[in-house]
Order: C-alpha cells, then sequence, then structure tokens
C-alpha cells in the first residue's frame, strides 16, 4: 500500500464524454509523483438522498462513498452547471456527506470547465453546500479552465499542453494546501 496521499477526484456529469470528466482524468494523468489519485465512480447509484434513510445501516453506495471520501487526503471537484447551479445527481452525491463527518476539515477544490461566461451558478452552490458539510475550501486551487471539446483526444485526455499544466498546477495547489493542514508548522 502507498504512503503517497490520496486526492480522491469528484466528477459531477453523468455524461459520456463529459469535459469535466476528461478534466480529471487528465489530472491522473499529470498527478505529481508525490500523490496518488483515484476517481469516484459510484454517481450513478448513489440513492435519492432521504434523511429518514441517513443512519445505519446506510445503503451500501452511500458506504462506499463516505469510504472514498474517508481515505482521501483532499478533493478535487469538477462539475458542470445545468439551469444555473449543480447537476441534480451531484446535489445528491454532496447531500449524503451532510451526515457523515468524513469531509469536515478536509482541503477540497474545483475546477470549473466551463466555457467563460458560464459555469458562475453550479461554483456558488458548490460553494454553498461545501459550507454545509465542513470541508475545508482551498480557494488558490479552484480554478476556471474552460475546455472545449476539441482539446480532448480520443481517449479522453486534454490534450492541450498549457490546460494541462492548469490542471496540474490545481493538483500541486492542493496537495501543498493538505500538507500544510497535516503539519500547521509548515504554513
Amino acid at each position: 500500500m502507498s504512503t503517497l496521499p490520496l486526492i480522491l477526484l469528484l466528477s459531477g456529469s453523468l455524461r459520456a464524454g463529459s469535459s469535466n470528466e476528461a478534466v480529471l482524468r487528465t489530472a491522473q494523468a499529470v498527478a505529481a509523483s508525490q500523490v496518488r489519485t483515484a476517481g469516484y465512480e459510484g454517481l450513478a447509484a448513489l440513492p435519492h438522498f432521504n434523511p429518514d434513510d441517513d443512519t445505519d445501516p446506510l445503503p451500501a453506495p452511500v458506504v462506499e462513498l463516505r469510504a472514498a471520501i474517508g481515505e482521501a487526503a483532499a478533493v478535487l471537484i469538477c462539475t458542470p452547471e445545468y439551469a444555473g447551479t449543480l447537476p441534480g445527481a451531484f446535489k445528491n452525491l454532496l447531500d449524503w456527506t451532510i451526515g457523515g463527518t468524513e469531509i469536515c476539515n478536509k482541503p477540497v477544490a474545483w475546477v470549473n470547465a466551463a466555457s467563460p461566461g458560464r459555469g458562475q451558478g453550479a461554483e456558488a452552490t458548490l460553494r454553498l453546500v461545501l459550507g454545509y458539510t465542513g470541508a475545508a475550501i482551498v480557494e488558490s486551487a479552484c480554478a476556471r479552465i474552460p475546455v472545449a471539446s476539441h482539446m480532448v483526444g480520443a481517449d479522453g485526455l486534454i490534450t492541450d499542453p498549457h490546460v494541462r499544466e492548469q490542471v496540474g498546477e490545481v493538483l500541486a495547489v492542493l496537495t501543498d494546501a493538505r500538507e500544510q493542514a497535516a503539519d500547521p508548522d509548515r504554513a
């Protein structure tokens, strides 16, 4: 088992060929040697949030989500905006994190891959909901990195070197924030 810190990658999109998924796949590809990444694949399997079901025993997909967040040293999110806010499936995922403590004080950042002038509603909602979860938003790691479809190769990775570099910088800042949180004397 590796001792490298793990950054959990959460996509808010269920769409095949999503630019948000491309950002996170690219994050996995460019991850520095001092960090591991893992993508969460269970978004579609999560049941609709119901506070009555947020008790033991939790539904298996919720147990898996909370375990993935709990194992991670930090979380990186990339989500689209639908109708001016977060997609319902991703908001559902976040709702399931509120009853647990796994994301509390955990460094979290996001990449907004939307075209210029779009995505602000998702960012605002994400910031609001993450506040309720107790996540530690790493502002300096949150970035707007527009990704056009022509920037994504057949393998689903972003080919644009500048965008790849920006994604790598987001990971580096998030990793550094995680290390500072773990060792306050580093700050």
